[in-house]
């Protein structure tokens, strides 16, 4: 009975050694093909060269990262919100020829334009806006474009 033990004991360590010198040399083959023809100076310029990209890449992630500030702060001062309002102010004559114009930023800020129109003449008026209101008075058609042209 011992015997026998013995003989599996040896058959199983035959096995696991014979697995691992298999794995060994595919492992070995493996590396081979990997630094055919390369030296260890090859391999050396290949990593410092790897390393200067990504040095290079982190300072163009860094530049994009600073345009996109500026650019996302240019973004915000700039017109995003536009609308047109057409009415008749002088329901007795003409028609809706005379309108209203409420240009506006993100932060509210922009400008309201607006032209009166009657037979004998065309008046036209600007009015700026800060936060959403006008230091002037407004008219319902100039409250209603500024209200529309809302972001």
């Amino acid at each position: 009975m011992n015997t026998k033990l013995q003989i599996a004991f040896f058959v199983v360590t035959g096995i696991a050694l014979a697995m691992i010198a298999i794995w060994a040399i595919v492992t070995e083959r493996r590396l081979k093909r990997f630094f055919l023809g390369k030296k260890a100076k090859d391999l050396e310029d290949t990593i410092v060269s790897l390393e200067n990209h990504i040095i290079q890449l982190k300072k163009s992630k860094e530049n994009i990262e600073k345009e996109m500030a500026v650019i996302n702060a240019k973004l915000k001062k700039s017109v995003r919100g536009v609308e047109t309002i057409r009415f008749n102010p002088f329901p007795d004559q003409g028609s809706n020829q005379s309108f209203a114009i409420g240009m506006l930023n993100e932060e509210g800020d922009g400008v309201v334009f607006s032209s009166l129109y009657s037979r004998d003449r065309m008046s036209v008026f600007a009015k700026p806006v800060k936060n959403h209101k006008s230091e002037y008075e407004l008219s319902a058609e100039e409250k209603d474009a500024l209200n529309r042209a809302k972001v």
